[in-house]
């Protein structure tokens, strides 16, 4: 059998990669942060249990790269959804919305990722986060802000404080009304972004299936493989 061509296997490491970023969403989101073991991702995205070290030096910086993941990936398909819209309002809405919707369907993995990052290796800085902080300065910018360097920091602190506020056991605040505050401090009118009696948009952060997030669905060459879990061994397999 010939070798494996070099993209071949660079294909292969991003979806053992992605897989256990999605496994790692999937199992804090149903047991918590302490209950999940890095062996009981490595078995959920079908990967060698040694393989997870050579992507991630820990398991929360794994935690917190596929939270960041899920972040970001939520809030790309809420701003580019249909209808498409270049409205800087209409963006920040659905960007807000989009955060905090993850606060009210996903309380148990949201929360443990917010007590994550009072921890002290704070952020993680990896593709993921970087990522958002795009989405969210580009939004910024669109909104007509004359300085995002400023404005970012602040919208993201807004909203990390308003999903503190959501998540805090025992006396959550209701995700309306830290929108509501949130759309009065941006002059957003309560219509734009999917207010909360309004039918979820297709796709929306309440979705259980996760696989549209992390692209594990085809392997090289156009074969697909099934939805969410691996469609080729990990080249870590080959030493099985």
């Amino acid at each position: 059998m010939s070798p494996r061509s070099a993209s071949v296997n660079e294909e292969l490491r991003r979806r053992s990669r992605e897989r256990l970023l999605q496994a790692a969403v999937e199992l804090v989101g149903e047991h918590g942060f302490e209950a999940t073991t890095l062996g009981a991702i490595a078995d959920r995205a079908g990967s060698a249990r040694g393989l997870v070290s050579y992507y991630f030096p820990g398991k929360r910086q794994l935690v917190q790269s596929a939270v960041h993941r899920l972040m970001h990936r939520t809030l790309e398909e809420a701003l580019e959804r249909e209808p498409h819209t270049e409205d800087g309002r209409e963006r920040l809405a659905r960007a807000i919305d989009a955060i905090l919707g993850l606060a009210r369907d996903r309380p148990v993995l949201m929360r443990q990722h917010m007590a994550g990052l009072l921890q002290a290796e704070g952020f993680v800085q990896c593709p993921e986060q970087r990522r958002l902080s795009e989405l969210l300065g580009d939004t910024v910018s669109r909104y007509g802000s004359h300085d995002v360097t400023a404005d970012y920091p602040m919208l993201r602190a807004l909203l990390m404080g308003a999903m503190y506020a959501a998540l805090v056991p025992g006396v959550p605040m209701p995700v309306p009304v830290l929108r509501a505050e949130l759309f009065k401090r941006y002059r957003l009118d309560w219509e734009m972004g999917i207010p909360p009696d309004a039918e979820p948009a297709p796709g929306g952060t309440c979705a259980s299936d996760l696989s549209r997030f992390f692209a594990t669905g085809a392997e090289p060459g156009g074969r697909p493989g099934e939805s969410g879990r691996p469609g080729l061994p990990d080249p870590a397999h080959r030493s099985k």
